[in-house]
């Protein structure tokens, strides 16, 4: 992927992000189906903590509750962590309720 991914929005790390807890399998164009753990989430991208074998630049698809297939890119690696965002933002009342159903524990939620 020479020159990696070319993104409209360049910088939404600042958005609110909600913890979850969510396994998922991703779709990668050339490594296949990756188990991921999706640790928080916001409506510009979300994060994972076992991206080992992951770069800068990449491409998956993963499949949301409520939103569906959306496309993401890695924006940041570190250690194992890595930071994606979605090909993109997801419409408020789509992740409102996905936030609802990834994080059913109402006291974990951020405040709306």
């Amino acid at each position: 992927m020479a020159g990696g991914a070319n993104l409209s929005v360049t910088d939404m790390r600042r958005a609110a992000r909600h913890p979850v807890d969510f396994p998922v399998i991703v779709e990668h164009y050339s490594k296949g189906d990756i188990n991921l753990h999706v640790c928080n989430i916001s409506a510009h991208g979300f994060m994972v903590d076992d991206a080992d074998s992951l770069g800068r630049g990449e491409r998956v698809i993963i499949r949301l509750p409520v939103v569906g297939r959306i496309e993401a890119y890695v924006i940041w690696t570190r250690e194992k962590r890595a930071g994606f965002q979605f090909e993109r933002i997801i419409r408020l009342d789509d992740f409102v309720a996905m936030i609802d159903t990834l994080q059913p524990n109402p006291r974990l939620r951020r405040g709306r």
